[in-house]
């Protein structure tokens, strides 16, 4: 009885928040284009700054790079330090805090009222599907279908083996339509399968395409095609596998674009590729994936160079990402400096689809849209925030504070001056300080105990 009065209550919502505003679509002056373009949002695991071509000459990227190259560059695109949080920011626009999420979790994230990016896009006319990782709650009860996908392939949980498809516990994780599944082929390959078929499949309104791939996340397990690529040049094994893997997505990647251009979509369809976080240091279990990479140490992962830090951190190393948005003949190709983090999405991509909710969804994201079109350097000055089990970081302006979870002062950072965190100005600006301190109390006060 009560999974129906809950459904019951996300159905009432659901249809609360699309509203007459829908028909208010946002009209591209001058690109001859329909007003509501197809979007296919590429999210990377555990992918750091270095560990893309553009940012880096030892990692084969060139499908990205080329994009990158034909996009508007996201050159300070934040995210939260790991996966969890981040899927849930792009999804409901929020900071995941205000869901009392602040790492890796499972159960029942989401609120009752809570409104999914896929369920606005869904009420907005859209075909919606998700290939890859979910990790935004716990099956059977907390799965894509059930907050607003039409369509889901993938797995559930954080990661999984890429050939078993089995999570670290040994359960099953692999499903299709969420209904569990045995399939064969390596995990990179068959989410590319999927969104390969959905894109090339006929769609009589605009479709949401999430595709979030596995890697780099530990284990990495490669076809010896892409390790061969970087022999005798990487001299760690693991940073081989880990590189290898971030090739063979790459590949992957390209392959989607492809269909894309085969199906005669491509200007009118905007691709936006992130991270989800910063590079992981290293990995290593003796137990985990029944024991298959108990002889395989990860001693070497990502590679976050030159920002400080590591996944899991809120140095810039851990939520500062690789990021860009392409939509040809709307979005001139270049670089934009303003700061954006992944909340900005939902706004932006319901501002797109012409989504007015009739009730506040209480967002903390922006409609980024004219920053991204007009390839700002500067914006208007905003506050930025994360939340970890150990540490807060909140970012005003060029002025970036990190406290402990006593509440004790990390670091005070000129983020702009001194993108690489190397000078801590926290005791000749305590003036500084005690702003972002004040402002971190309010903005943290709509935060959530789970």
């Amino acid at each position: 009885m009560a999974d129906k009065q809950y459904l019951n209550r996300r159905e009432f919502l659901r249809a609360a928040v699309v509203g007459a505003g829908a028909a208010l679509v946002p009209v591209m002056a001058g690109t001859g284009q329909r007003a509501k373009p197809n979007i296919i949002f590429i999210i990377a695991d555990d992918m750091g700054w270095a560990d893309i071509g553009y940012h880096s000459s030892e990692v084969l990227t060139p499908n990205l790079d080329k994009l990158a190259k034909q996009s508007v560059r996201l050159e300070r695109h934040y995210v939260m330090p790991t996966c969890t949080p981040t899927r849930i920011g792009l999804m409901t626009g929020r900071y995941p805090s205000r869901l009392g999420v602040l790492s890796p979790a499972y159960g029942n994230i989401f609120d009752e009222d809570s409104v999914t990016l896929a369920q606005a896009l869904r009420d907005s006319g859209y075909t919606t599907s998700i290939s890859g990782k979910w990790h935004m709650g716990s099956p059977p009860e907390c799965t894509p279908l059930k907050y607003g996908f039409d369509t889901s392939y993938g797995y559930f949980h954080g990661q999984i083996d890429p050939y078993t498809h089995l999570y670290k516990t040994g359960v099953r994780s692999w499903h299709r339509n969420d209904q569990y599944l045995d399939e064969e082929g390596h995990a990179t390959d068959l989410i590319t399968d999927e969104a390969v078929r959905i894109v090339e499949s006929d769609h009589d309104k605009p479709f949401f395409l999430y595709v979030a791939y596995s890697v780099p996340h530990y284990p990495l397990d490669e076809p010896n095609e892409w390790t061969a690529k970087y022999e005798g040049k990487i001299e760690s094994r693991s940073r081989r596998w880990d590189v290898a893997s971030i090739t063979h997505m790459d590949a992957e990647i390209g392959r989607i674009i492809d269909a894309v251009d085969r199906k005669g979509i491509r200007e009118n369809t905007l691709i936006a590729f992130v991270s989800d976080n910063g590079g992981q240091k290293s990995w290593h279990s003796e137990t985990q994936y029944k024991g298959r990479y108990a002889d395989k140490p990860h001693d070497v992962l990502g590679d976050n160079r030159p920002l400080r830090g590591w996944k899991g951190e809120v140095y810039e190393g851990g939520i500062r990402v690789p990021a860009m948005a392409n939509w040809p003949g709307v979005l001139e190709p270049g670089t934009m400096l303003a700061p954006v983090h992944i909340v900005d999405w939902m706004p932006t991509f319901c501002k797109l689809a012409g989504h007015w909710p009739r009730t506040d969804l209480k967002w903390d994201g922006k409609d980024i849209w004219p920053l991204i079109q007009n390839k700002a350097a500067h914006a208007k000055p905003r506050t930025l925030y994360w939340k970890t089990p150990g540490a807060q970081a909140i970012r005003h302006g060029d002025w970036k504070l990190i406290v402990n979870k006593q509440q004790k002062v990390v670091g005070l950072f000129d983020v702009l001056a001194d993108p690489y965190e190397e000078n801590d100005m926290a005791q000749r600006r305590p003036d500084r300080v005690s702003d972002l301190k004040r402002l971190l109390t309010e903005v943290s006060a709509d935060d959530r105990e789970r």
